[in-house]
Parts: C-alpha cells; structure tokens; sequence
C-alpha cells in the first residue's frame, strides 16, 4: 500500500488504525497504534518517538544494566521511530488496520546501529557496494496447540493439547482439521503482503510448517516477523496457541528456521555455473565462509537458552559442520538447479531474529568470497554419528564466548554492535542460571 493509497483509504473511512513499529532484539514487534489522521498528519513525514530502553530490556521487559547505547545514568531518553513507507500494508485480521515498519534512529537521522534492522541493512549495503544482490527466504516451522494462550500460561505452560493425535509430516488428512485456521494464515497473510508458498504438517504432533516466497533480505525480514506476529494473533482469534520455541519439549522435535540464500546479478544465479550445471567457484567461496564462520556468529542462529537444545542427534537439526547436496543430518544443504540452486543455512531455529540471522549469513558468506576460501568436497553419510567433524556451540554461554572473540563479527557488524549482543546473551544465561527448573525439583526435592 502506497502512502496515497493510505490517505484515501482513511478519508473513506475504511482506515482508521495505523500500527507504526520496530523490530526489537527479540524480533518482537514493538510500537505503538495511532489513529488514521494522527499518523497522516504527524507521523508520517516526522516519526515518532519511544523509550530507548527498548532495545535494552529482557523478555519480561526489565531494563538491564550495562549497555552503552542507553541506561539509567543516559536517562533513558527516546529514539526515533521513522517510517519506513515501503513497509505499508494493510492487516486483514485486525478490522480498519494497517502497519508500518519503522526503522530506529537518533534524533539527527541516523540509524541506531545495535538495532537489527540497522544490522541488516549495513550488510545490504555492502552487498550494494558490490553490485550484488542477495535472495533469500524463511522456512519457519512451529506447535499448534488446541489451548488458548491464557489456558497455557495458567496450565505453567504444562500438558498442553497438541493439534494432531500422532506425527503429520507431509499428511493431508489431520492437517485439514486445522485448515480453518491454515486457510486463514495463507489467504490474509498473502493479502498484507506476506507471500506463503505453501503450508503442510511437520514431524512433530502439532508442527506445521509455512514456506514463504523469496525476496531480498530486508523485505524478507520484515515478512518474517510480521507472519509471527499475525499467526499468533490469528490463532488467538480462533482460541489456539503457537509458540516457535526451537524445542518444546525434550519428547519432540524442535522447530527450525532454515534459511535459503543465494547471490544474483541481473536476475542471474551467481551461484550457477551454466557451463559446468554445477555451483559456481563463487558459491564454493561463499559456502565456505559460512563453514569457516558460523560457530562463531551461532549466536545469531540460536540466540536463547532453549536453542542449544534443537542440536540434537538424529533430530533432524544440525549438530556438525558439514555440507552436502539433499543431506538432512548437515548444517548446510544444498538444494535446486539452475536459477533455483541454494544453500539451506539449517542452524537457525524458530527463535532466530531474522535481520541479525540474514546478516549472519551474508557476512560470513561474503568474508569467504574475500578470503577466497573453498568448502571442501560433499559430505556423503550421516553427519550426527562423525567425530571428526567440528561441532556447534553446545550453549549459549559458548557462542557468547566465540562471537566475543570474531574478529569477523567485529570487523562486519562492529564492535559497539558485537558487544551489545555478547552482553545481551550473557544476560540471558546469568538469569538461566539463577533460575530453579523443574527438572531441578523433580530430580532433587525428595532424593538429595
């Protein structure tokens, strides 16, 4: 939706809400809702402003100590939310609705260079610098569950009622109990601008999948977080629960959020090699940026606790370093032909945050290519039973430590924008670890 299309829309009455927002470090949208002529009139060509201790709470939305780009000795002032027009679309499942993603920005204009939208696109722009362009998509999977979100956190989140009675992947039969539900996903994300491909079951009880079409790295983002907004918002409306938590339970399966890249140049595959209907030397390059680089930018693959424990043998997630064409038990699957041919990066899980996953991925991908770096020959066999291969970080503690230490990272992001994330995770594992389980006094309250 153009901003035109908008006033029109809002002069006939059809809306009256304009949800401006920002991705957070969690890829929550996070915002505020204005009525129609409020934002025509004053936010659109402005912004508008929020706290900026936004970008420095936790989950709860406590602020944390210790980072630079605000605090309470700073004050806590406000940055700026500034529209960013191309992001208009309406919101089918909200009535009168439409929404705009904003990137976060210091009062003089310039990005907040923490926030993962102003991570992502530094990448962009050196892929702009190179004359190149990137693709590339989500392939997100999560749990349905027949319990209302309310019901789940008054249950502590325990014995929920998966949607299917036994594993569905790729079934047709149980999966259309839910196609009141899936139909509506397709058709109104489709209609705000949200392409899906295409949807089926997944391997789990109650685990679909959602495949979206391709696009470059800041749209697809935008898409991303968007689709897991809505769907949780959809799913509320009909009394259903979705979460992307990369394990759910140690019984299931986690959920994944795999990506597919590639390079072009005037609409051609960079990484095809016509003459020889193979990978080019180019991609052989990029993919082995990706091998030589990934455990240390994990963190933006797997960025919480719950995430190191998807990586988990014969899972049907990744524990090895290893590539290979059609190979479900490596990192990176190669896939396709022709315009088609692409890496599958299958490190991300459902919690990712799409522009610092996309990021992740062109950065070490394009450091392979500068560093002429060569991936090695196709792993053949199953990857999870192979010592010999290097492993993931087992933790989040552990890829803290390595994205720490990248100079890559350092030298790609920045170092103000490295240490806010490294002190970011490691706040995340202090609070695990001051945190009593479940497990803990099921394990210890009558036998220790």
């Amino acid at each position: 939706m153009t901003l035109n299309q908008l006033k029109s829309k809002i002069k006939a009455g059809e809306i009256d809400t304009v949800i401006v927002v920002f991705p957070d470090v969690f890829g929550r949208l996070i915002g505020k809702r204005f009525t129609g002529r409020f934002f025509l009139d004053q936010v659109a060509g402005h912004g508008t402003h929020c706290c900026n201790y936004l970008l420095t709470v936790n989950i709860e939305m406590d602020p944390m100590d210790g980072f630079n780009v605000a605090n309470w000795e700073k004050g806590f002032g406000d940055f700026e939310m500034r529209p960013d027009h191309a992001t208009l679309r309406k919101i089918p499942w909200q009535t009168g609705a439409v929404l705009v993603l904003c990137d976060y920005c210091h009062d003089d204009g310039t990005l907040v260079e923490e926030a993962p939208r102003s991570v992502l696109k530094r990448q962009v722009a050196s892929l702009a610098f190179r004359k190149t362009d990137c693709n590339i998509a989500s392939e997100l999977e999560f749990f349905l569950f027949n319990n209302s979100y309310q019901e789940a956190a008054r249950a502590g989140y325990r014995d929920l009622e998966a949607a299917s009675d036994y594993r569905v992947d790729y079934h047709t039969m149980q999966p259309a109990r839910e196609e009141n539900l899936m139909r509506a996903v397709r058709n109104m994300m489709t209609e705000a601008g949200v392409p899906v491909e295409s949807s089926k079951g997944e391997w789990g009880r109650g685990q679909h999948e959602v495949n979206f079409v391709y696009d470059r790295p800041v749209p697809m983002a935008d898409m991303h977080v968007l689709f897991k907004q809505g769907i949780k918002e959809i799913a509320a409306q009909q009394g259903r629960a979705i979460t992307f938590m990369p394990k759910i339970s140690e019984s299931e399966v986690g959920s994944s959020c795999h990506i597919h890249v590639s390079l072009a140049k005037n609409g051609q595959n960079l990484f095809w090699d016509a003459r020889k209907a193979a990978g080019s030397k180019l991609f052989r390059q990029f993919l082995g940026g990706l091998m030589k680089y990934s455990p240390e930018l994990c963190y933006f693959f797997a960025p919480s606790i719950n995430a190191y424990k998807r990586y988990q043998s014969g899972s049907w997630a990744p524990t090895k370093m290893a590539w290979s064409y059609d190979n479900r038990t490596v990192g990176f699957r190669i896939v396709g032909k022709k315009n088609s041919f692409r890496i599958e990066n299958r490190m991300p899980g459902g919690d990712a945050n799409p522009y610092l996953a996309f990021a992740a991925t062109i950065a070490a991908g394009m450091a392979g290519i500068d560093e002429e770096l060569d991936c090695g020959e196709a792993y053949e066999g199953n990857a999870y039973v192979d010592k010999k291969l290097a492993a993931l970080p087992r933790t989040l503690r552990d890829a803290a430590g390595l994205l720490h230490e990248s100079k890559l990272a350092r030298r790609a992001f920045g170092d103000s924008v490295v240490d806010f994330y490294v002190h970011t995770a490691r706040l995340e594992v202090e609070a695990f670890d001051n945190a009593v389980t479940d497990w803990e006094r099921r394990r210890y309250f009558e036998r220790i």
